[in-house]
């Protein structure tokens, strides 16, 4: 199949919302590891953040929502609310998001149900689109792949027709191998619709290192900083040595204008702390992007004022 017949335009149709409903959050609580990682991350934070957040969750706003971490995958909430904000102050009214490795569609399926709420919140519209091989993991290279953690055949896409069915219309997938795909759809992006967020969960180094590549289009098809989540940095057995540490730290060295590093001072701007995702939040700089150029200038100057005078 080639990369054009990959990108099939997809039927009009709501995404589906599970997320939003008691029973979905019922479900994944219920999930092994999960009441585990809501005692770290939530009942280690202060005791007034906490009981703040229940009013928040029942009458605050979707950016007050964000902000308390109460979006289901709030590693997806926080960077698409921020590529929309930016492309609001760079000028721009649709971006691109992208989930690299979607396996059942779960997350994308989310993704899609957070792009709806931004743009509810923000004016902003989004492409949606999602890579994914198809099969399953393929063989591990080395023990750059961490094949004591994930082996050939993970994460099959185990309905294809049905995630596909259930996507809006603003959404895609893309199935192929990501070393042809990615480069593909990094030469395809526009300043129409610039790229704003990835998400790169393909658990291997090499996988990452050939996905990577999604982020060297042209300048101008890109925010000037881009949210890049690396989903699976937390893995024990993960350095800059194997895994996707590894792939970003081989594309810094190859790149000279595009570097991927972690989120400035993230943890200090959350209210809760202590939550993994912001290990995992880094940030593409695109150092060639015009607006990053001194010939680029804003319509108004900054004056700071002085209280002394």
């Amino acid at each position: 199949m080639t990369v054009i017949e990959q990108a099939v335009p997809l039927p009009r149709r709501k995404a589906r919302r599970p997320q939003g409903s008691l029973a979905y959050v019922l479900r994944r609580l219920s999930q092994k590891g999960k009441l585990g990682k809501v005692f770290v991350e939530r009942l280690t934070e202060p005791v007034h953040l906490n009981i703040l957040s229940l009013f928040v969750a029942l009458f605050g706003s979707y950016r007050m929502k964000v902000a308390f971490d109460l979006i289901v995958r709030q590693q997806y909430a926080f960077p698409i609310l921020f590529a929309a904000d930016e492309a609001r102050k760079n000028g721009y009214k649709k971006v691109t998001i992208v989930e690299l490795g979607v396996a059942s569609g779960a997350g994308l399926l989310t993704m899609c149900r957070i792009a709806e709420r931004t743009t509810k919140a923000t004016g902003i519209e989004f492409r949606i689109v999602g890579f994914d091989g198809g099969k399953g993991m393929p063989p591990a290279v080395d023990y750059r792949d961490l094949p004591e953690l994930f082996q050939e055949g993970d994460f099959p896409m185990i309905d294809f027709a049905g995630l596909k069915r259930a996507l809006p219309a603003n959404a895609e997938l893309i199935i192929g191998d990501v070393a042809q795909t990615a480069p593909a759809f990094a030469s395809s992006l526009s300043a129409d619709a610039p790229l704003g967020f990835v998400a790169v969960d393909v658990d291997y180094y090499s996988a990452a290192k050939a996905a990577l590549p999604i982020l060297t289009g042209a300048p101008e098809a890109y925010l000037p900083v881009v949210p890049v989540y690396l989903d699976d940095i937390a893995e024990y057995g993960s350095n800059d040595w194997t895994g996707e540490l590894l792939a970003v730290n081989e594309f810094n060295a190859e790149n000279a204008l595009r570097k991927i590093a972690p989120f400035n001072l993230l943890r200090s701007r959350r209210i809760f702390k202590n939550t993994q995702w912001i290990d995992r939040m880094f940030a593409a700089n695109i150092h060639d992007h015009p607006h990053r150029s001194p010939a680029h200038k804003r319509a108004s100057q900054w004056v700071l004022g002085n209280e002394y005078l």
